[in-house]
């Protein structure tokens, strides 16, 4: 019992209320803010308490007599008495006897005291109209109503020839997903989970494979449909979406449906000629380098790009000598007398 508390505002009766006015309050404040009602917020839950401290004091006469003296409320009250079903009215008595009273009443009261039967039935009450079928529509439909999940989404990095010829790829992805201790609730037992620090809720890891499509460009979106956050009470999962990056590379870049690819050759083939393979969109393809080709010199492969509709584009190749850097003797030796060579056609 705390005097410093006004149990009489905390329910909104007054102080001359009956028994069967305090109970009627006390329910319905009570279906108000139960935590099976409001999601066993703290707010609610320190709310419900005060309410049923409040009752307990006040739906017990003597409960509701000790504290009226420590109050100092003096006034002449009706209550109705269960067992006859008669009224009779409260003394009143002077302020110096009640301080007694209350005085030596509050030593003897060294716990507080509960409403056994009276606050048992009362509280049974509220959980079965809060379980039953014909419960308020309002909040069954509010409790039981489905939430669908989440969309997300992640960026996955493909190779120029992965984007090109298509492949599958395993992405990792963060999901979100009730909490499996409270079923999402946030609360056992009206104590805040431990399991998920009341959020209700858990982050996983999860790998997934996906099927990346041929031909898909830089910054594409790829759609997978129900990979994304679990839906609740039924609720459809969301969206995976991935957003499409294409590592950068020296030998094979975009243009339009065309593209364009960097073959590089040593010396000796581009004075010879030669024949190499290329991959492209639909595989592997040989291609005839002619003999004296030069650097910089471009090729084109009809139909050897990229796919879209009816349309399909080019592959433009661009030939790159490479220079060699560490040579052997015996490749020194050689160039040396090409050299000798070059200069004797020129002297002619």
């Amino acid at each position: 019992m705390d005097i410093k508390v006004n149990y009489y505002e905390i329910l909104g009766v007054s102080v001359t209320a009956e028994t069967a006015e305090i109970k009627s309050a006390y329910r319905k404040l009570a279906r108000q803010y139960h935590p099976d009602v409001c999601g066993n917020d703290e707010e609610s839950v320190n709310k419900f308490k005060k309410i049923t401290e409040a009752y307990e004091v006040l739906s017990d006469t003597e409960q509701r007599k000790k504290y009226n003296m420590l109050k100092g409320i003096y006034t002449e009250r009706v209550e109705k008495t269960e067992q006859t079903g008669k009224n009779e009215k409260a003394e009143q008595v002077n302020e110096e006897t009640k301080k007694q009273e209350a005085s030596k009443a509050y030593k003897q009261t060294s716990q507080k005291q509960k409403t056994q039967q009276g606050f048992s039935n009362v509280f049974s009450d509220i959980l079965d109209n809060l379980k039953n079928k014909q419960s308020t529509s309002k909040n069954k439909s509010k409790k039981e109503q489905p939430k669908n999940g989440e969309d997300i989404v992640c960026e996955v990095m493909l190779t120029m020839l992965e984007a090109i010829n298509g492949c599958n790829k395993t992405v990792n992805i963060l999901v979100t997903e009730p909490c499996k201790a409270c079923n999402g609730r946030q609360f056992i037992n009206q104590t805040k989970c431990r399991a998920c620090d009341g959020k209700g809720e858990e982050q996983n890891h999860k790998k997934i494979t996906v099927k990346i499509p041929p031909s898909v460009k830089p910054g594409s979106k790829i759609r997978i449909p129900n990979e994304g956050n679990k839906g609740i009470n039924g609720g459809k999962n969301g969206d995976l979406y991935l957003n499409v990056q294409i590592e950068t590379s020296d030998i094979y870049k975009y243009d339009g449906l065309n593209i364009n690819y960097n073959l590089v050759l040593a010396p000796h083939d581009a004075v010879l000629g030669c024949t190499k393979e290329i991959n492209v969109p639909d595989g592997k393809v040989s291609m005839k380098i002619m003999a004296g080709t030069t650097q910089g010199q471009k090729y084109r492969l009809a139909n050897q790009g990229i796919k879209k509709g009816n349309k399909t584009g080019d592959l433009i190749v661009t030939i790159k000598i490479d220079i060699p850097k560490d040579l052997t003797q015996e490749e020194k030796d050689l160039y040396k007398k090409l050299q000798d060579v070059a200069n004797k056609e020129t002297a002619k």
